[in-house]
């Protein structure tokens, strides 16, 4: 089959596109044959060797792949062969494997897709299962009527925000040019604070009419996470899934002291919480598939990119002009 493989941490000139053997199902494994790979941020970060939960080199990196079952071992019993199927590598030990023309996985550890449910989209349900556990599992029954998501237009802050508007929540998006916002738009938003044209905060309080949001989900951290406390109304919450900007800088006792007076609360979310729990992120995935079934999310396609040029469609996913979802093609 071919695959991309690192045996070296660095550019996207590490992925490498070669040749290896095709898996064979044993016991109750299956066999699955790539429609579709998504690109995701951690696989940027195996490829630059600074992911806390690194596979061990040489690797195929990759989280998630959309497929169709095209063998089973001799003990496979609940799936069979033609089903399509979503694969994640968050079932796996390492986090790693889909960038592949075949992965092959325990049946159990791999999630049947009904019929007719489009696979591009599929492949692209990584990110919602980040913005699902953000706004269900991590707020462990915070009620919430508006979210600021920050990064609205990106893969995660596009799951956040149709995820959102499903549960009838109101929604403003950050994001940071009119292209971004339109796009945001598309997807739900009800409102758009452009980060470029003036202050977040003095935009979402003349939008909230000087309240504030009940919930601020970002994934920025750094210098700017801080003044996102002044976001929120009086008994929010800001929650932050990541660091692209670094570790959170900044005194957060004193953001959530500031006047006015309000009873705030910060909580940061990694996806590895879950990662002794596969009942709840089945609950979480298998959820996802029905919406996606039921038209209830769309998994907007940013662009499809040969598996073979998988260096490119690194270059695409960190030029920071992807909208929506970026997936390669085998």
């Amino acid at each position: 089959m071919k695959a991309i493989r690192i045996t070296r941490t660095g550019g996207p000139e590490v992925l490498e596109y070669v040749d290896l053997p095709t898996p064979e199902p044993v016991a109750d494994e299956v066999l699955v044959k790539a429609h579709a790979i998504g690109v995701c941020m951690p696989e940027t970060y195996v490829r630059r060797g600074t992911y806390k939960w690194m596979p061990k080199l040489p690797a195929i990196p990759g989280i998630e792949m959309s497929g169709t079952i095209v063998k089973t071992g001799p003990g496979v019993r609940r799936l069979r062969v033609g089903q399509p199927v979503f694969v994640s590598a968050r079932e796996f030990e390492e986090r790693a494997g889909c960038y592949a023309e075949y992965v092959k996985a325990p049946e159990h550890k791999v999630y049947p897709v009904p019929e007719g449910v489009d696979l591009d989209q599929v492949a692209g349900l990584a990110n919602y299962q980040v913005a699902w556990h953000l706004l269900n599992s991590a707020l462990k029954g915070f009620q919430y009527d508006s979210v600021l998501v920050v990064a609205a237009a990106g893969g995660v802050g596009t799951a956040l925000v149709q995820l959102a508007k499903a549960a009838g929540k109101r929604v403003i998006g950050v994001v940071s040019s009119q292209a971004r916002g339109d796009f945001a738009r598309s997807q739900g938003a009800d409102e758009i604070v452009d980060r470029t044209q003036g202050d977040v905060v003095e935009q979402v309080k003349r939008l909230t009419r000087g309240r504030g949001v009940d919930l601020v989900v970002t994934v920025a951290g750094g210098s700017t996470m801080v003044s996102l406390f002044d976001c929120l109304d009086r008994f929010g919450m800001l929650m932050l899934y990541g660091r692209i900007e670094g570790p959170p800088q900044g005194d957060i006792a004193a953001a959530c002291e500031k006047a006015p007076v309000r009873s705030l609360a910060f909580r940061y979310f990694s996806i590895h919480t879950l990662d002794d729990w596969p009942e709840l992120r089945a609950r979480a995935t298998n959820a996802l598939i029905a919406m996606l079934q039921a038209g209830t999310i769309e998994v907007p396609i940013h662009d499809r990119i040969p598996l073979a040029e998988a260096p490119r469609a690194h270059r695409v996913f960190e030029s920071g002009q992807v909208m929506g979802k970026l997936i390669m093609k085998p």
